[in-house]
């Protein structure tokens, strides 16, 4: 049974068209993965469809009474509440039919007979419908949720006001979640996920019988949870059958097709374009020429294969050879109270350390310290005087998101001229309008190639990189990758994801059990 009815979609950002004419049904209990390259409008998509963006043109029907969440990242929250409020109020109606059974019991002292009876009635009535949603069981069913996405380490008093921006996200994918709407609408659910924490949200998604939309770019994620895939591409939504591994291959034979049957397209209008030049100004061809000319306007016009701007990353060295480039002597971080145990390790020129653990642990802090960025709150830490580094925030570190790529690159390094931006940035793929356009019109992948073009601008001898692949679709996160394993200097690599850090770092630092290898 159809839950989602899409007609003749179409909606357009700035001068581009994002989709157009676009049709789509969505079956109740169906998993689908929404997939597209960077800027092709899979966040806008999911927006229309949640309600929260207005298109410009065709329908989108929603079956009666279909109960939907949307999972928006940039959303904020009432961070006045505790951890617990704020997941208890998944379950908001349930709570206002506790509240009223609790009038009706209050109600029966003061009541005569016949109406006590009637609010015993009413009572017992709530009292069902409260047993059948579990509602005396919601404390074990939150915390195992939270558990399940590493909520729990947080404090469930801690107020949400101290909590990080990616901590919050997790705690609104947790609401989301014990909500069990009929429709999941999913944004990057695992953008902050560490490991486990994003194996044990593929494990729940995979077993839901609640129907679910999700962008992510973690094609082992996708691989994992979705059995048909949505994919954003020339102006097109299609779905296709099976995980994202079955869908390349599908897309790949299409893509060809597409690009065989856009060709043959333009030449059969160069002809005609040909032919209607050459004979309309004479009497005895004047009506052929017309006719060409009316098969030519009722021709439905193919738009060009979308381009596929790769990326290529490329850090330059400044060389240093030491066996003791940054060492860390019982350091203790944190803020108010220490977020781990004193944490003593060296680094050498040449280790590609990856530091490993939940959300929430001191990943971040860690680094954001040895950056000089907060004060440590007890030990040591020591670079090399020789050091040089190159430093990528999991947070934007992009102080004025009004600017264009070209003005972020220029105000970094003067030195370039108007030229040599235009081609770093056009190395890591962002070429023609796209390096003229302001940075907060850009998608968030996009985004990232420019902060990794600046980091491409210096010289280093160590990367100390804080997430580096969030919001990277899939090619540029191959290209980086390779960039990153080629690097000759050392590396302090945070990221939740396990292939992509197994193949950079030689060693492991893992923050949960304190050990270095």
């Amino acid at each position: 049974m159809s839950i989602l009815e899409i007609k003749n979609l179409s909606h357009m950002y700035d001068d581009k068209v994002l989709f157009k004419g676009a049709s789509l049904s969505v079956n109740n209990g169906e998993h689908a993965g929404i997939v597209g390259l960077n800027g092709a409008g899979k966040s806008t998509f999911i927006s229309i469809l949640a309600g929260e963006l207005m298109q410009d043109e065709g329908e989108v029907n929603w079956l009666s009474g279909i109960k939907r969440e949307y999972l928006d990242q940039h959303a904020d929250i009432d961070r006045n509440l505790t951890v617990m409020e704020y997941l208890s109020g998944a379950f908001a109606e349930l709570h206002k039919l506790n509240a009223r059974m609790e009038e009706y019991y209050a109600l029966m002292a003061d009541s005569d007979p016949d109406e006590t009876e009637k609010l015993i009635n009413k009572a017992n009535n709530i009292l069902d419908k409260l047993t059948m949603a579990g509602y005396f069981e919601l404390d074990g069913k939150i915390k195992k949720t939270a558990a399940g996405l590493g909520i729990d380490a947080f404090g469930y008093d801690t107020v949400i006001s101290t909590l990080s921006g990616g901590q919050r996200a997790k705690l609104m994918l947790a609401k989301l979640l014990l909500a069990e709407p009929d429709m999941m609408l999913l944004d990057e659910p695992t953008n902050f996920l560490d490991i486990e924490h994003v194996e044990w949200l593929a494990e729940f998604l995979s077993s839901s019988p609640k129907t679910f939309l999700v962008i992510s770019h973690d094609t082992e994620f996708l691989d994992k949870v979705c059995k048909c895939i949505i994919n954003i591409e020339n102006g097109e939504i299609k779905k296709y059958g099976g995980n994202y591994t079955q869908f390349l291959a599908q897309r790949e034979q299409n893509a060809k097709q597409y690009e065989e049957n856009y060709i043959r397209q333009q030449r059969e209008r160069e002809k005609l374009e040909d032919y209607i030049r050459r004979n309309s100004a004479r009497a005895a061809t004047a009506g052929m020429a017309n006719a060409r000319k009316k098969q030519l306007d009722k021709m439905e016009i193919m738009r060009p294969p979308s381009v596929i701007y790769d990326a290529e990353f490329s850090f330059p060295l400044e060389p240093l050879h030491t066996k003791e480039l940054l060492k860390l002597n019982e350091l203790s971080i944190g803020y108010t109270e220490p977020l781990l145990p004193p944490i003593s390790f060296t680094l050498s020129s040449e280790d590609k350390l990856w530091i490993r653990g939940t959300n929430g642990i001191g990943k971040t802090t860690l680094i954001k310290t040895v950056m000089g960025l907060i004060r440590a709150k007890g030990g040591e830490y020591d670079f090399h005087p020789a050091v040089k580094i190159s430093y990528l925030e999991q947070d934007s570190a992009i102080n004025d998101r009004s600017e264009s790529p070209v003005a972020y690159i220029s105000n970094l390094f003067p030195r370039l001229n108007l030229k040599d931006v235009r081609a770093a940035l056009a190395r890591v793929g962002i070429k023609n309008e796209l390096a003229s356009r302001r940075l907060c019109d850009m998608s968030g992948g996009e985004q990232v190639r420019v902060r990794l073009c600046a980091l491409c601008q210096q010289k280093s001898n160590i990367l100390i990189l804080d997430e580096p692949t969030n919001h990277l679709d899939v090619r540029a996160k191959e290209s980086l990758k390779k960039a990153l394993i080629e690097y000759k200097g050392a590396i302090l690599l945070v990221s939740h994801e396990k292939d992509f850090a197994g193949a950079v770092c030689s060693r492991i630092f893992d923050c949960k059990n304190r050990e270095n290898r």
